[in-house]
C-alpha cells in the first residue's frame, strides 16, 4: 500500500515539475519576443537627465564629471570605468533593449535605454 502511494506521489511530482518547466519556457519566449531594440542611452544623475547618446553613434563618453565612462559600440552601451569601490555598474555589462538600466548607486548615476528618436506621430487624441 505504501509503495503504491509513493509511486503515485512521484508521478504527480514529475507532472508538476514538467508543467512548471513548460510554463517557464512559454513565459521566457513571450517576454523575449516583445523586447524592442533601443535607440538612445539616457544618462541621469540624481534623477535628472544630463545627457543623451544615440546607440547608432559609437564613442566613449565621460559622465558625471569623470566618475564614470560610458562606451557605445555596435548598438550597445556599457560602462567601462567607474570610481566606485565595488564596480557593480561596470560588471552589469552591455545593454541595448528598451527599458534596460545600468545603475551606479555610489555616484547616483543611471544609464537607461529608451526607444529611438521618433519621426512620426506618437499619440493621437480624438
Amino acid at each position: 500500500m505504501k509503495r503504491l502511494f509513493a509511486d503515485k506521489k512521484l508521478r504527480i511530482d514529475l507532472i508538476v515539475i514538467a508543467a512548471l518547466l513548460v510554463l517557464a519556457g512559454v513565459l521566457y519566449l513571450l517576454l523575449n519576443s516583445s523586447r524592442e531594440e533601443g535607440g538612445v542611452a539616457v544618462v541621469r544623475v540624481n534623477g535628472v537627465e544630463t545627457e543623451r547618446h544615440s546607440l547608432a553613434v559609437e564613442g566613449t563618453f565621460s559622465l558625471n564629471g569623470g566618475s564614470n565612462v560610458l562606451t557605445i559600440a555596435d548598438g550597445q552601451a556599457w560602462l567601462i570605468k567607474a570610481n566606485c569601490p565595488d564596480l557593480l555598474c561596470v560588471k552589469q555589462g552591455k545593454i541595448h533593449y528598451t527599458g534596460q538600466v545600468i545603475t551606479c548607486l555610489p555616484n547616483r548615476l543611471t544609464v537607461t535605454i529608451e526607444g529611438g528618436e521618433s519621426n512620426g506621430v506618437d499619440l493621437v487624441v480624438g
